[in-house]
């Protein structure tokens, strides 16, 4: 039962941080999420949850766009 509501909670904030991370681009989610699985970066967005989700969310942001910088 826990293991389910970490994954829960795990998959929400991926899709609220690549909402806000194309809002904050001005992009669409749907492009955003396009580049990020066709770069293989959605797999390491989601294994930086432990970090992501205690920081501010413009660290995400910052560390995102050096990781896609470097791809």
């Amino acid at each position: 039962m826990l293991y389910r509501q970490a994954l829960s909670n795990k998959n929400d904030f991926f899709v609220y941080l690549i909402e806000k991370y194309a809002e904050n681009r001005n992009r669409s989610a749907a492009d955003v999420i396009k580049q990020f699985d066709d770069s293989g970066m959605t797999e390491y967005i989601m294994s930086m949850y432990p970090m992501y989700h205690t920081e501010a969310i413009e660290n995400a942001f910052a560390d995102i766009d050096r990781k896609v910088a470097n791809i």
